[in-house]
């Protein structure tokens, strides 16, 4: 079996293992090198084929045997093949993994002015290949160069802003580069960031309408084409989606939003069970954070305290992937939820008659209003929610029918 893998400095994080399980049938392996011993790395070549990562597409270069036209013109390689000669071809296929994401976009660069953001290696690649589109033009964004984040008011006329930055990536989301609104004629995000499945950056976008499309795609066709070299055998287009949304239903979190008493907790741990994904219920994550129960949590601090702890709690679970994550009734109170639940979390809405609802250890449910408490979460459900589905049919079977919503959404 031929030993591939990726070189990069830290790569607990990374989807490539996964991805080329799907694409093909080669061992796949991290190396993660300090700088320092990447010459060595290099030299030995204990590997076959290899893909390299931040930071080490440029320094891989000087090892290179012959470098393919696209990896010449780049100055950067993330594709290194050993011969059977052991001499080492180059080639970069984040060129084709960018311009498939844009194609699958729908978003097209021709006659547009872009932004870039960013300046590291990257940001050369999707400048090429945007100004192979087309663009009218491409400004790059950096810290420190002409053009900053200090005078972008001098670009507030672009149509088309792509992120190569890190910012507002996992583990640290919530926070964009840029704010979209200042950009009223933009028609297109692209955030080459792919974990979280939304980052603050396109979770504006979608706010304001504007199209958006995450990094994924592009990882997954970069990878399809290194697989090509890997393997040394062409391989249909379509493995692309079907990878990139194999991926997607593997790391996105399913999240149940609902009254108290819908039957989250119970469909959630079915989910779980079903699909081999970890359950967490955030009532449960409340009550160990705080050290004591939620009447009792009401009882000291009223509602106000308790959502802000919910918050809290919500903040570190959405940033999470894989989860089956049974939320409060009320969590659809506070808006600052649903970034944290959507940014990573397909959220279904769990809908259940208001007389079928218990309202035991429900501290708001006991206060006898449940059609008055409904009639205000109602539009906030409806406004978080992905999916819509009525639990009025036996778990097995809602179970099911959640799960091919969700399956299907992930496309």
């Amino acid at each position: 079996m031929r030993q591939c893998g990726l070189l990069g400095e830290k790569l607990s994080h990374s989807y490539s293992p996964q991805i080329h399980t799907y694409l093909g049938d080669y061992a796949y392996d991290l190396f993660e090198k300090e700088n320092a011993a990447v010459a060595a790395f290099m030299t030995e070549k204990p590997f076959d084929a290899i893909n390299v990562t931040i930071p080490y597409k440029k320094t891989v270069v000087p090892f290179m045997d012959t470098l393919s036209e696209t990896a010449q013109r780049l100055g950067s390689v993330n594709t290194v093949v050993k011969g059977e000669d052991g001499r080492l071809f180059g080639h970069n296929t984040d060129y084709y993994g960018f311009s498939y994401m844009l194609d699958k976009s729908g978003i097209s660069p021709e006659g547009k002015k872009v932004l870039v953001l960013g300046s590291g290696g990257a940001s050369v690649t999707v400048c090429a290949v945007l100004r192979d589109r087309g663009a009218a033009s491409v400004t790059v964004i950096s810290r420190n160069g002409p053009d900053n984040y200090e005078n972008l008011y001098r670009h507030h006329d672009a149509e088309l802003i792509v992120n190569t930055t890190p910012v507002g990536m996992y583990p640290h989301p919530g926070v964009s580069p840029v704010n979209l609104a200042d950009f009223p004629k933009c028609l297109g995000a692209l955030d080459l960031i792919y974990n979280p499945d939304k980052t603050a950056f396109l979770l504006q976008a979608e706010a304001l309408g504007i199209p958006h499309e995450n990094g994924l795609s592009m990882l997954v066709a970069q990878a399809k084409e290194s697989a090509e070299y890997f393997g040394e055998k062409p391989l249909p287009d379509d493995l692309i989606e079907s990878t990139t949304a194999s991926l997607r239903q593997r790391q996105k979190n399913i999240v149940l939003i609902g009254m108290p008493g819908s039957g989250k907790s119970t469909l959630a741990r079915a989910l779980a069970e079903k699909t081999g994904r970890t359950f967490v219920d955030a009532d449960d994550a409340i009550r160990e954070k705080a050290g004591t129960s939620i009447p009792e949590i009401f009882e000291k601090v009223g509602e106000a305290g308790f959502r802000a702890i919910e918050t809290e709690v919500l903040s570190e679970l959405g940033m999470k992937s894989g989860l089956v994550l049974a939320t409060g009734g009320g969590c659809v109170t506070r808006e600052e939820n649903y970034p944290l639940l959507h940014q990573n979390g397909t959220i279904i809405w769990l809908q259940r008659d208001i007389k079928a609802l218990p309202t035991d250890g429900r501290p708001l449910s006991q206060k006898g209003d449940l059609a008055g408490m409904y009639a205000v979460r109602r539009p906030l459900y409806e406004r978080f929610a992905d999916i819509r589905i009525e639990n009025r049919f036996e778990t097995e079977n809602i179970t099911e029918r959640v799960l091919s919503l969700y399956e299907n959404s992930c496309y």
